[in-house]
């Protein structure tokens, strides 16, 4: 391997950019949501079985992705100012490390923190869940036999309909698809950091391009409608190869639903997600190339 290019580098830095992040309590995300999805998880007890499960996975699948997406943001937003501010950056490149391999460290370091995270959360999520599935499938079975309705196929049908609500392997692709929205999110701070003039404006602008990249299929739709002027057809094309389409990868109401997340539609996702890191880590470096430190 090239001196220009070396993997033990990229995941020194990779882990030191972990540990950096650990001491400044990012991960203290994952007792909030463990909170939040325990209290999910027994509120409501007089709904009926299908909207316990729904309520419980929409809880905990909205909170991680807002937790994944605001530790992207904020995490990756910290790390070139901190490393300035401390002058840890100057120390790292005065050492034979090229500059992409610096920010390629940062990213991995940053998705192996919020992949990590995931897992975490993904494990308290399906015990929580597993839990209330089998509560509420004694206490439908319950009811069932106070009845007297507790036929064998009336109890087979019960447990199918709640294991299909509850939890599946489809939900920790659901998961997945949250890890790629939050890594295409990690990519385009360290960008906007790259050429930001502070902390806050990266913040701001990943933020802001994030939730224009929501609604990206709305912008490519007003875009080839053919009614707008020139001038907003121009700016909705800007708009659209600018900001990300985040749509590509919300699946979680899908699986809320019970809705199977099919082997080809995983694959588009992971291949758009692979797409945009690529394209804004070239775009990162060339601008970090240029910037003067």
């Amino acid at each position: 391997m090239s001196a220009s290019f070396s993997l033990p580098r990229i995941r020194t830095l990779a882990m030191a950019t972990v540990t950096q992040l650990l001491r400044m309590k990012i991960m203290a995300f994952l007792l909030v949501f463990c909170v939040i999805v325990v209290a999910a998880g027994f509120a409501f007890p007089v709904m009926n079985p299908e909207q316990q499960l729904k309520l419980l996975k929409d809880v905990s699948l909205g909170a991680l992705q807002l937790f994944s997406i605001v530790i992207a943001v904020c995490a990756t937003a910290l790390l070139l100012p901190r490393d300035l501010e401390d002058r840890t950056l100057y120390t790292i490149l005065a050492k034979p490390v090229p500059r992409h391999e610096y920010l390629l460290g940062k990213l991995l370091g940053v998705l192996i923190l919020i992949g990590a995270g995931l897992v975490l959360m993904d494990i308290a999520f399906s015990g929580v869940l597993w839990l209330r599935q089998s509560l509420v499938l004694a206490q439908s079975v319950a009811a069932l036999q106070q009845e007297g309705t507790a036929t064998p196929e009336a109890v087979a049908q019960l447990k199918e309909f709640v294991g299909r609500q509850g939890l599946t392997w489809n939900l920790h692709l659901g998961v997945v698809a949250i890890f790629f929205k939050a890594a295409v999110v990690t990519a385009l701070t360290l960008m906007i950091s790259c050429f930001a003039s502070s902390t806050l404006f990266t913040i701001i602008i990943a933020f802001l391009v994030t939730i224009l990249g929501h609604g990206q299929g709305l912008i490519r739709d007003y875009f080839l409608t053919g009614h707008a002027g020139v001038v907003k057809k121009l700016l909705s094309a800007l708009l659209a190869v600018v900001t990300p389409d985040m749509g590509v990868f919300d699946v979680v109401d899908n699986v809320i639903n019970g809705e199977t997340v099919t082997p080809g539609a995983f694959g588009f996702m992971a291949a758009i997600a692979c797409t945009y890191l690529a394209g804004y880590a070239v775009v990162s470096h060339l601008l970090f190339v240029e910037k003067e430190l």
